[in-house]
């Protein structure tokens, strides 16, 4: 049987990640789950012992401030995620403090969709309900040869009823990671290594010579390109200014040197120093562009470096601090032009 060569090849070879620790912790499955979600393995596992370290339970993540949650998940990007994640504590709390158990529960928490649900619910309480990721769809749309985008309605339904058919009398949490794991191991997007995928002998995209062809590939996103310029002011002790982003669709909370977008033809220098409270600067230098990417937005980031010295931070919104160690909540950007400036 297909199934128990893929569950024979899971346990022989899964990856060994401290969510996976048997018996599983809903909590843990929960917090794996936002943080996994388009972020990759290795960047996710020191977070995640990090932040169950800070907030091993939900009461704890509930009673913490939305700025400490946030701290702890700097680096990770989408903070969106962190910040649904802390409204989610607070709403299983007030429901009696238990993490539901079925898929149709945890879809009513805050941030919690048809996949996060799925994988909860199966991982956690083994409930027999397929996960449907990336590295899923992939595997299953070579298996079975789908000609359909297996996001559609129609390859959906083929993919589901394959992986309920797997799970018949099968741990539904180890079907679907096991499912998930060779997508991310074995069967993946380019040169899969098909001689040691369980389904060798079934797969209809190997038979016919070009797994590669599939998933039928997803139209991409078009990318908004644009321009930012940030004032890096720092001190005779290094420190950096750093402001909270207040508003706007990303980097909201998040404390960074000031921004703002440029047009072409627009003076860097000059928008960057209106950016910063009244001062003198001592010095001042345009440094070229450093690339940082948020979903399909590629934005060129100019920094325009200031020494300031004697500058009271006019206000909470504005901080003196070692760019290197923050104790904010920050985004992988402030590295970059941490970077940037010092070459």
């Amino acid at each position: 049987m297909p199934v128990d060569s893929l569950l024979m090849w899971y346990r022989t070879n899964a990856r060994d990640l401290p969510w996976r620790r048997e018996e599983r912790d809903p909590y843990h499955v929960l917090v794996s789950e936002f943080m996994l979600q388009q972020t990759q393995v290795d960047r996710v596992v020191p977070r995640f012992i990090e932040f169950v370290t800070r907030f091993p339970s939900l009461d704890r993540l509930a009673a913490a401030s939305e700025e400490e949650v946030l701290t702890v998940w700097s680096g990770l990007g989408y903070y969106r995620r962190a910040r649904m994640l802390h409204l989610l504590a607070s709403e299983i709390l007030s429901r009696g403090g238990k993490v539901p158990r079925t898929a149709a529960e945890l879809e009513t928490l805050p941030g919690v969709g048809p996949y996060t649900a799925a994988a909860v619910a199966s991982m956690a309480f083994g409930v027999a309900v397929p996960v449907l990721d990336g590295n899923v769809m992939r595997v299953g749309a070579r298996v079975l040869k789908v000609v359909n985008d297996p996001r559609s309605a129609a390859g959906r339904g083929l993919l589901l009823s394959w992986i309920h058919d797997l799970m018949e009398g099968n741990p539904p949490g180890q079907v679907n990671e096991a499912l998930m794991e060779l997508g991310a191991m074995i069967c993946t997007p380019a040169d899969p290594e098909c001689g040691g995928c369980p389904f060798n002998g079934e797969c209809g995209a190997r038979a016919e010579g070009r797994p590669e062809a599939y998933p039928k590939p997803r139209p991409r996103r078009a990318t908004v390109a644009l321009r930012w310029v940030a004032a890096c002011a720092v001190n005779s002790e290094r420190g950096w200014l750093l402001r909270r982003v207040d508003d706007g669709p990303i980097l909201r909370g998040l404390w960074l040197p000031p921004l703002a977008e440029i047009v072409d033809g627009a003076d860097p220098v000059l928008i960057a120093e209106r950016l910063l409270p009244d001062c003198v600067t001592l010095a001042q230098e345009s440094m070229p562009p450093v690339r940082h990417n948020i979903t399909h937005r590629k934005i060129d980031v100019l920094p325009v470096r200031f020494e300031i010295d004697g500058l009271d931070p006019p206000s909470d919104e504005w901080r003196w601090a070692n760019p290197e160690d923050p104790g904010v909540p920050t985004s992988s950007l402030l590295a970059k032009l941490t970077r940037a400036i010092k070459r």
